[in-house]
C-alpha cells in the first residue's frame, strides 16, 4: 500500500524542481503510459482507482482521493505513473530541423511535439527558456508523442552555429513559404507566443518565411502551434 509520504513526494513531481530532484516525471492516462512503456521508458510507479479493468497495464489500486492528490486534471484519468527521465541522446541534424525560442505555453509545446510526431521530425531544439517539455500539461498535450521525440534545451544561437544550421526565421514580412525553398542544413526557428523570435537569434537568421493570408481575415496572427503544423506540412515535402 502506498505510503502518505511516498504520495506527497509523486505528487510533487507537477514541479519541474522536484521533478529532478526525484528524477522522474508523471504521465496519465492508460493510452499515454502504454506508449512511453513501448518506447523503453523506465516504469518507476503506476497506479489506478479501476481494480476490475482488464488490460495490459499493472499497476497499484488506490483511491480515487489519493489519485486526486498525484493529478494535474480536473478530471483524474483512472491511471496515472511515474517514470524515470531519459537520458538525452545526441542530436543529429536531419533533413528538417525545428527550433523553438521561448515557447512558454505548455500546451503549445505540447501540440508541436504531437506535430514533430506525426510528420517524423524526431528531434527538436529548444531555448533554455522554454516550457519543460516533462510538465504535466506539456505531457498530457502531447498525447504520448514525448516518448518519441527528443527535446534538447540548448543556447540557441551556439548550437545553431556549432551543427552549422541554417536559421530560417518565421515572420509575417518574410518571403511566401510556398515561393520558398530550404536548404538541407536548415532549422526553421519559430517564436515565443507575444514578442517572437529574440533579437538574438534575430541577428543569426538566413532568411524569414510567412504564411501567406487569403481573403482579409480577422485574425492578426496564427497560434504558434498552428503555424507549425502548417509549415512542417508543407516543408516536410522537401526534406
Amino acid at each position: 500500500m502506498v505510503s502518505k509520504n511516498m504520495l506527497k513526494q509523486l505528487g510533487q513531481l507537477g514541479q519541474k524542481k522536484f521533478r529532478k530532484v526525484h528524477g522522474l516525471f508523471p504521465v496519465e492516462g492508460e493510452k499515454a503510459i502504454s506508449t512511453f512503456l513501448a518506447c523503453g521508458f523506465e516504469l518507476a510507479h503506476s497506479f489506478t482507482v479501476d481494480d476490475e479493468s482488464q488490460n495490459s497495464l499493472e499497476a497499484e489500486v488506490i483511491s480515487a482521493n489519493d489519485m486526486k492528490k498525484l493529478s494535474s486534471l480536473n478530471t483524474p484519468a483512472k491511471y496515472w505513473a511515474a517514470f524515470r527521465l531519459p537520458q538525452l541522446q545526441p542530436f543529429v541534424a536531419q533533413g528538417l530541423n525545428l527550433a523553438l525560442d521561448g515557447i512558454r505555453d505548455p500546451g503549445n509545446l505540447g501540440t508541436i511535439i504531437r506535430l514533430c510526431d506525426w510528420f517524423g521530425i524526431p528531434q527538436i531544439i529548444c531555448s533554455t527558456d522554454t516550457a519543460d517539455c516533462f510538465n504535466p500539461k506539456v505531457v498530457q498535450a502531447s498525447m504520448g508523442s514525448l516518448a518519441k521525440v527528443q527535446i534538447h534545451y540548448v543556447d540557441l544561437s551556439s548550437f545553431i552555429s556549432q551543427y552549422k544550421l541554417v536559421a530560417i526565421g518565421t515572420d509575417m514580412q518574410g518571403e511566401n513559404m510556398y515561393a520558398s525553398t530550404l536548404p538541407a542544413n536548415a532549422v526553421l526557428v519559430l517564436g515565443n507566443e507575444g514578442h517572437g523570435i529574440s533579437e538574438e537569434i534575430k541577428l543569426i537568421l538566413q532568411k524569414n518565411v510567412m504564411i501567406p493570408r487569403v481573403g482579409k481575415p480577422a485574425a492578426e496572427s496564427l497560434n504558434v502551434a498552428m503555424a507549425t503544423g502548417i509549415l512542417l506540412s508543407h516543408f516536410r515535402q522537401q526534406a
